[in-house]
């Protein structure tokens, strides 16, 4: 049997952290099972489909740089992929269900309904849902009726029975019907199918053997084996993945930061931290190992490594894998990486201004002094800010070093200035061994002689590293901003 999953999403909304573990664990399993993965676009709630969604749900997935085996962009033995081109194919099965008695037309208007709500709470009953007001009526009566009167067709759900199914992750799962919503509808009177028809009919006719989801959807499930069952048809088998929640122990929203793929896009996570990481939450791979491929993690992944407990969304963390991925980068990746960030914020001009060959030749040379530093794309445009603007020169109190003084920091400054020339004359190991001797020679700790420096030179205490820095703005320049600084610190 060839294995066969699916990621079915309702464009309604941008994609998002949970819906993106449900798709990579669904192609991790397919690929590890070398199987077919397939995007089935679950676009019947027409009020709040936005084509903008659907666009965002491809240049997610390209950005994420895995994609599906079958689905609306790529065909496939089984199109359309997309469930608004299907309406013939639910209405067909939806009508073969009244025939064979296992659904029924329901002539109740949107008014008679909410009469009967209302009826209950002013009675405080516990009851809720369709009364199934129209669940025992004559066959020949509705099906005359049906012909002129809008209607929609429902399931009959078998009463005082229990609904048993195996999950891969849970096991065997028992549900009482009763405790099923009451005769959902199936065909909405616009002929357009509820979700339940849908998915389960499409699941069917295309072939889909395993159905991994969240563990939200799993009061779903009786409902969708009560309709394979109506069918006559064999159910996939289902497994329910942890959820994944805040560190609050609430499930992951918007009010945990930056739940939208979108979001991470903007603040400069990199597709392969999102995705090694995400597919961490609720699984596990190979002991003391953190930092995956995406076809190490096919090569791994398996539904007996799946975790029942929810997996918890740790932000920190997903930082600490941001940055080992930046590291893991050639400088002229990074460079390429980073570049668009540097054009959005202005960093060679206006915002959106291109650089000049100069300015690209330099930012590209700078990327190794942020390199080993920076957690965020989008932090180092402001990281090398100073390399392409003159800072202001900040307060005096920047300039001074713990318990000394304005006079002491003016004097550190001014031996300082003798070594800007040499230090941007040579490399790293060079100027190291310079700011040493000349530190030793006036009897100064080396962070002392270098603070005052540093403060001049990048316009703060906390920078990217001195020397590199100096040589990348040459000697004049460095001299300059060090003779600003002096002038500043001379005033009264």
């Amino acid at each position: 049997m060839e294995v066969r999953d699916r990621y079915a999403p309702s464009p309604t909304g941008l994609q998002h952290v949970g819906g993106l573990r449900t798709a990579l664990f669904n192609y991790l399993f397919a690929k590890s099972q070398n199987g077919k993965f397939i995007l089935r676009l679950e676009d019947t709630d027409r009020t709040r489909f936005d084509k903008a969604y659907v666009d965002n749900l491809y240049s997610t997935f390209e950005w994420l740089g895995f994609h599906w085996d079958e689905g609306p962009d790529t065909g496939g033995p089984y199109a359309p992929y997309v469930q608004s081109e299907r309406s013939i194919v639910y209405k067909k099965y939806a009508h073969s269900l009244v025939e064979n008695g296992a659904a029924y037309y329901c002539f109740c208007s949107a008014e008679r309904l909410d009469a009967v709500r209302r009826e209950r709470e002013a009675a405080h009953s516990s009851e809720s849902g369709y009364d199934r007001h129209c669940r025992n009526m004559a066959p020949d009566e509705a099906a005359a009726r049906a012909v002129t009167e809008p209607h929609t067709i429902r399931l009959k759900i078998p009463l005082g029975e229990k609904t048993l199914f195996n999950d891969a992750l849970l096991g065997s799962v028992e549900w009482k019907n009763d405790d099923v919503s009451p005769d959902p509808v199936l065909l909405k009177s616009d002929g357009f199918p509820t979700y339940h028809l849908a998915n389960v009919v499409d699941d069917h006719l295309m072939g889909i053997t395993h159905i991994l989801r969240a563990q939200e959807w799993l009061s779903s499930t009786p409902l969708h084996i009560i309709l394979y069952r109506a069918f006559g048809w064999e159910p996939p088998l289902f497994c329910h993945l942890p959820m994944v929640m805040g560190q609050d122990g609430k499930k992951l929203s918007k009010r945990h930061g930056a739940a939208s793929i979108d979001e991470f896009r903007k603040n400069g996570i990199l597709p392969d931290t999102l995705v090694n990481y995400v597919a961490l939450l609720g699984a596990s791979y190979e002991e003391g190992k953190e930092i995956y491929t995406l076809d190490e993690l096919c090569a791994r992944f398996s539904l007996e490594k799946l975790n029942k407990a929810p997996a918890v969304f740790d932000y920190k963390k997903l930082e600490w894998y941001n940055a080992q991925y930046i590291r893991m980068k050639t400088d002229a990746a990074l460079a390429a990486l980073a570049l668009p960030f540097a054009v959005q914020t202005g960093l060679f001009g206006a915002p959106g201004s291109q650089p000049s060959a100069k300015q690209l030749s330099l930012f590209n040379a700078a990327i190794p002094l942020v390199k080993e530093r920076a957690v965020f794309l989008c932090e180092i445009p402001e990281k090398l800010a100073y390399l392409f603007s003159e800072p202001s020169v900040p307060e005096a109190a920047e300039f001074i070093p713990k318990k000394s003084s304005l006079e002491e920091a003016r004097r550190l400054l001014s031996i300082g200035r003798e070594l800007a020339a040499p230090i941007a004359g040579t490399d790293d190991e060079g100027a190291e061994k310079l700011a040493k001797e000349k530190a030793e020679k006036e009897g100064l700790k080396l962070v002392e002689l270098l603070t005052p420096l540093r403060v001049a030179v990048t316009g703060s205490r906390v920078s990217p590293p001195l020397f590199g820095s100096i040589r990348l703005l040459g000697a004049e320049s460095s001299l300059t901003r060090i003779d600003r600084a002096l002038e500043k610190l001379n005033l009264p």
